[in-house]
């Protein structure tokens, strides 16, 4: 999949260059798939009969296509879909294999990938549905209209005033809600101020619950750091550091983060046409001096931001 920055960065082109965005997903992609070369015994793969079904001694089952649960199926139908945007003349974005980029009739298209979820963007509606047509027809899917939700997220975009707002609101309320925190008092920061979380708090033997709770809550931070809320990218930061064995107050750490969440599910990031001179690039950088209390390592945080 494209890395949670390619997909933003494919809204932020989108909002400034006043492009349409739609959302197209491929039923059963792995199945449509290519077998890859060397799969199988000399290039071809066998398979017994189905369970239920009576054998047949005089029949054997070769696979023509791969199927859920091979090794090799997620990376046979990646690239038999990536040859497909290769003759549409796409060429990856950068080191991302899920991320292309074409100019067709003067248009520029970008798209990106997860699975079997695109996303595709282009200014110009008959250039992109011509190229969301021939999609479907080359794999089997459906197009699932404008971009409103995509990988957990929910995008909402006003072309009239120029943005697009990303969120994820109803995964925040379904985290808190599932650990029960949702009717307790809310907390103002994501973390109290000036906690130091140290090695020593650390229990040698946390009971299995204890640990299967702390790290699901550190999972759910993770994913939300990764695409909408940098608010907690400190906290995640942090927790995460005692995952192997975590104490009493790194669990109280963690509780707090989601008592955070309680009034803040609506925080989202909001991206904005804007009128500076493109490409111009500006940044922030903080730092600190021996901050980690366990091993006196110095942090470094930035941000860089550009329009293009």
């Amino acid at each position: 999949m494209p890395a949670a920055s390619g997909f933003r960065t494919i809204l932020s082109l989108a909002t400034q260059l006043d492009m349409f965005t739609d959302h197209v997903h491929i039923s059963q992609a792995f199945v449509q798939g290519e077998l890859l070369p060397g799969d199988g015994h000399k290039s071809k793969g066998y398979i017994s009969s189905l369970l239920g079904c009576e054998e047949d001694s005089r029949y054997i089952y070769r696979l023509l296509r791969p199927l859920y649960g091979m090794l090799s199926a997620a990376r046979a139908w990646h690239t038999t879909m990536s040859a497909f945007v290769e003759r549409e003349g796409c060429e990856p974005v950068g080191f991302e294999k899920s991320m292309w980029r074409v100019v067709i009739d003067g248009h520029r298209i970008p798209l990106g990938a997860h699975i079997d979820d695109f996303v595709i963007a282009c200014a110009n509606r008959p250039v992109l549905d011509a190229f969301r047509k021939r999609l479907l027809e080359a794999f089997e899917g459906t197009y699932e209209g404008p971009s409103e939700h995509y990988l957990g997220c929910e995008i909402a975009r006003d072309p009239v005033a120029g943005t697009t707002t990303l969120s994820q609101k109803h995964y925040d309320e379904e985290i808190v809600r599932s650990h029960g925190f949702w009717v307790l008092p809310s907390r103002n920061t994501p973390m109290k101020p000036n906690t130091r979380l140290l090695k020593d708090d650390c229990d040698p033997t946390p009971t299995q619950d204890f640990l299967r709770l702390y790290r699901g809550i550190v999972r759910s931070l993770g994913y939300l750091v990764t695409m909408t809320r940098p608010d907690l990218a400190w906290p995640y930061s942090e927790l995460s550091k005692y995952v192997q064995f975590p104490g009493i107050a790194h669990m109280e750490a963690a509780e707090h983060v989601l008592r955070y969440f309680r009034d803040t599910g609506n925080e989202s990031v909001t991206y904005t046409r804007v009128s500076r001179t493109p490409n111009e690039l500006w940044g922030w950088l903080d730092t600190d001096w021996a901050g980690d209390t366990d091993t006196r390592r110095s942090r470094t945080g930035y941000i860089l931001m550009t329009k293009v």
